[in-house]
């Protein structure tokens, strides 16, 4: 059984990281939503909203669970039985900041492979960061955003 973990902080989750779920789905037999449990960054969610916003918008795809995690990422994978990395690319400079973090988990964990995946066309604009800034100066995000994240946003984050 493939199994691939998809990490991210995912403050809020975005469609952009909804079709990498979807695209991963669709090539391993199970994929890990791996929310990372990282108290030094102030996010707009916690990561109990962030696990139950993510079930959520993924209920109906078949293989993907969702998940926190404290401390390294590789460490989550040896636990979970997991050999394969998921890092969405929106930009050849992710590339750039992505190709040592790979270099790194494999360091520390031999069995880890790390896929990108490129963001799909319409979504290689869209950062969970920038979706909060827009949301919070009154934009419209809901082209970007599931709805049930969007109506989180409505309910959490004060424009």
């Amino acid at each position: 059984m493939r199994v691939a973990v998809y990490p991210g902080s995912f403050d809020p989750f975005t469609n952009g990281h909804l079709d990498i779920v979807r695209r991963a789905a669709n090539l391993f037999d199970r994929v890990l939503v791996a929310v990372v449990e990282n108290d030094g960054k102030r996010a707009a969610f916690s990561v109990h909203d962030r696990l139950t916003l993510i079930l959520d918008c993924t209920a109906g795809i078949d293989g993907v669970e969702v998940h926190a995690f404290p401390g390294l990422l590789v460490d989550f994978m040896r636990h979970a039985d997991a050999s394969v990395i998921i890092r969405g690319i929106r930009a050849a400079s992710e590339y750039d900041y992505e190709l040592p973090m790979a270099a790194m988990n494999r360091q520390l964990y031999a069995g880890a492979e790390t896929v990108f995946m490129p963001a799909a066309v319409g979504y290689t604009f869209v950062s969970s960061r920038l979706v909060k800034e827009v949301f919070r100066l009154g934009g419209d995000v809901s082209r970007l955003v599931p709805p049930p994240v969007l109506e989180a946003l409505r309910r959490q984050v004060t424009p």
